[in-house]
């Protein structure tokens, strides 16, 4: 074959796979999900709904007094993740629990003003400032599983004088974070912005080995455990608003401002979480300047769920504590 034809039909070749990038993913059907709600008609007796920041948040609340509890759900749980820790704790004072914007049964917008996006990083941390003053808190100790122990240390960073302690229960704070920078500019683009919500439909089928995961003994993980994780995949969107929060999810190295950080602490690990190395936990601890550890034993990255009767021992010690 002469070269000017060699030459023409790579270029074709090119032009073919280019086009297949470019033009393919939109050839890929999304259909709607079907049988989803808005969020209220899947609400609980207790359930509360406030609204903050523009957005209707839904909440949980118990007990009276201080000190005030907020507690922060990891990801792809909720409220339901603190059922067994909510009533005891608030024999110690008020407990208010809410759900994390794309997860639970807070709304879960598809559009909003410029500056305004309701999953990105600074609205999760300015949500629990809202969340504080619609609900007339003063003051807070923020307890965070997984990513919530990550934003509760951001918001103890921006907003270090509401903030009276932290209890930070295996934070994903070495861990985790979203989407490595260099491939953040790919989860904007038209093609795979079409894609995403596809994307974000696997937790429904890869949903209960991840719970599993998190457990040092997945036998203990009940019907009733697996369907209350299972019950937000039927709020309307759902799907779309994990692909926003997915996008505006950053990478933060906060190892440095950790000791930026003395209030009091507790930092609190499964021996056996699989999800959150406890070594990582061990790591937090020694870097925050006041700060106590504790280690449950046959535990998973869900003490509060798994363990209560420890976790509750080790929160109340450390809360008679404060001054």
């Amino acid at each position: 074959m002469p070269v000017r034809e060699r030459r023409r039909a790579v270029l074709i070749l090119v032009a073919l796979l280019l086009g297949a990038l470019l033009i393919g993913p939109f050839l890929v059907p999304v259909p709607p999900i079907e049988n989803t709600v808005p969020p209220e008609q899947l609400a609980d007796r207790d359930s509360r709904f406030v609204e903050v920041n523009g957005l209707q948040v839904h909440y949980k609340a118990a007990g009276a007094g201080d000190p005030t509890f907020i507690l922060l759900h990891g990801f792809g749980a909720s409220v339901f993740s603190w059922r067994e820790v909510m009533d005891p704790l608030s024999e110690l004072g008020s407990v208010i629990a809410f759900d994390r914007p794309a997860f639970g049964l807070t709304e879960r917008p598809m559009a909003w003003d410029e500056g305004a996006h309701p999953y990105a990083p600074e609205a999760q941390v300015a949500l629990v400032v809202g969340l504080m003053d619609t609900l007339d808190i003063d003051e807070a100790i923020l307890v965070g599983n997984s990513a919530g122990g990550t934003v509760a240390v951001q918001a103890a960073l921006a907003h270090f004088e509401r903030v009276k302690a932290l209890i930070l229960v295996d934070a994903a704070i070495y861990e985790g974070g979203g989407a490595p920078n260099w491939i953040r500019p790919l989860l904007s683009t038209p093609q795979l912005d079409h894609l995403g919500p596809l994307l974000a439909r696997q937790i429904s089928q890869r949903g209960d080995a991840f719970l599993e995961s998190a457990w040092h003994e997945p036998a203990k993980i009940t019907p009733q455990i697996r369907a209350s994780y299972r019950k937000p995949l039927r709020a309307e969107n759902w799907d779309r608003a994990l692909w926003e929060l997915t996008k505006a999810s950053q990478r933060r190295d906060l190892t440095s401002r950790i000791p930026q950080l003395t209030v009091p602490s507790l930092v609190i690990s499964g021996d056996d979480d699989r999800i959150v190395p406890v070594e990582s936990s061990i790591q937090l601890a020694e870097q925050l300047p006041n700060a106590d550890l504790v280690v449950i034993p046959q535990c998973g990255h869900v003490p509060h769920e798994e363990c209560p009767g420890p976790f509750l021992e080790a929160v109340t010690s450390f809360v008679e504590g404060l001054p």
